[in-house]
């Protein structure tokens, strides 16, 4: 029976290991996760130990699994929202990684080479235009030549796009609507950022906006990245005083636990890019999708 090894992310601190097998490894089915920890085939630092058991950053946990899926219920598991022969345009499940990291399993890159390379086995294997986090769901761009990779990361760094999210957070956001701005920190080392209101060393400007479309104890949000940072929606309203339900991260534990929150509330929802004649086929059109939550 294959193996599988990670090492648990800070991210992850205080999870209890059925809740990480989910998110790194989102492929299995829930009987497949039962299966495992019955025959107790999870082991945390070398020690068998129970779903309830709960992970500190830093401690490698490994995982018997049976042999994964093959292509066909890959790509099945695939959502794809728009395709041509320059790009593939995906809605991203929370819990699966854009690209290889340290939550391990089988990425949407993977998935996204499966879909592409069953229908022609030479085709030039997708790439990333972009990055979501692993436990953020939403519109995913993948280039499927490399002169629309070329073109499309231009877009996105050059910021000639539109891109809108919905998420859910804490408390009622006053004033209803604004555009924020601040500067973020990087700390690569153990993964996260952090959000300052003033300019230091090797920080960098990131403006997000947002619009209330509920207020209340839990708030909805159509929020407008403007800047493109890691981590920036999740870290800019935490600093902000509403973190985004879910994020036990940068968020609010204990009310994540009160409105029995287990997964992320933030979904990119809406895509629309300038590529100046480059890629007619994209250019003015809007691509939208509904949150699951």
């Amino acid at each position: 029976m294959p193996q599988r090894e990670w090492t648990v992310s800070a991210e992850s601190e205080g999870k209890r290991v059925s809740d990480c097998v989910r998110e790194v490894m989102p492929e299995l089915q829930e009987s497949v996760i039962r299966r495992v920890f019955a025959a107790r085939d999870v082991k945390l630092d070398g020690i068998r130990v129970p779903r309830e058991q709960t992970v500190r950053a830093g401690q490698v946990l490994r995982i018997w699994v049976p042999v994964l899926p093959d292509t066909d219920s890959q790509d099945a598991s695939l959502s794809v929202v728009y395709e041509d022969s320059d790009v593939l345009l995906v809605n991203k499940r929370a819990g699966i990684s854009v690209e290889s990291d340290a939550h391990g399993g089988t990425t949407l890159t993977d998935l996204c080479a499966a879909h592409v390379l069953q229908q022609s086995p030479d085709a030039f294997p997708p790439a990333a235009c972009h990055r979501l986090d692993n436990r953020t769901c939403g519109l995913c761009l993948f280039a499927k030549t490399p002169q629309a990779l070329e073109i499309l990361q231009d877009v996105f760094r050059c910021r000639k796009l539109e891109k809108y999210y919905i998420c859910l957070v804490r408390g009622v956001m006053k004033p209803p609507s604004a555009v924020c701005r601040a500067w973020l920190v990087k700390d690569a080392r153990r993964a996260v950022v952090r959000v300052t209101d003033r300019p230091e060393p090797d920080a960098k400007p990131i403006e997000t906006g947002y619009e209330a479309l509920e207020n209340g104890p839990v708030s909805r949000l159509r929020v407008h990245l403007i800047t493109g940072r890691t981590h920036q929606i999740r870290a800019h309203l935490a600093a902000l005083g509403h973190p985004v339900l879910g994020d036990d991260l940068y968020g609010d534990r204990d009310f994540n636990r009160r409105e029995k929150a287990r997964t992320l509330k933030l979904c990119a929802v809406s895509l629309k890019l300038d590529t100046g004649g480059c890629l007619p086929a994209l250019d003015g059109k809007t691509f939208t999708i509904d949150p699951p939550f």
